[in-house]
């Protein structure tokens, strides 16, 4: 009985660790991820911005990022010259986390398979590294604006 009891403990916190925030919502611009309000902070330097509210309408060239589109995904284009936001490779945050670069991160309860992708740093909060699923993993809650 107690194994049991310890397996659901287990369970239980890895769960909560991995819940999504359903407040957060994602934002592309020149293939890295950022969230509509860090974009928000920063209009002076935005062209343009396109919404999809829905999965099925998100266009092919970020389809990579559907996995984020539980609340929309927002496509946002800088004005020419503009590219002014620092951006980083998640796999250099894992190396600079003392973990292995090819570590999925999660960033509020999403999971980065994928640490080849890009985040603007305007969008972290705050960073730590957490056990999910047995692996020690980065996580990452985003500034809230």
């Amino acid at each position: 009985m107690k194994k049991i009891l310890y397996s659901l403990l287990i369970c239980a916190s890895a769960t909560a660790f991995a819940q999504k925030n359903p407040n957060v919502r994602f934002a592309v611009s020149n293939n890295a991820v950022g969230t509509v309000s860090m974009f928000d902070a920063n209009k002076k330097y935005v062209q343009s911005v396109n919404v999809f509210k829905i999965k099925a309408n998100i266009p092919q060239n970020l389809k990579k990022y559907d996995f984020l589109a539980d609340n929309g995904l927002t496509e946002v284009k800088f004005k020419k010259d503009s590219d002014v936001l620092d951006k980083l490779l998640l796999s250099n945050y894992n190396i600079q986390h003392n973990l292995p670069e090819n570590n999925p991160v999660y960033i509020d309860g999403y999971e980065f398979k994928d640490s080849s992708m890009m985040i603007f740093a305007d969008i972290i909060g705050s960073t730590k590294v957490d056990m999910v699923n047995g692996q020690k993993v980065l996580t990452i809650t985003t500034l809230k604006k």
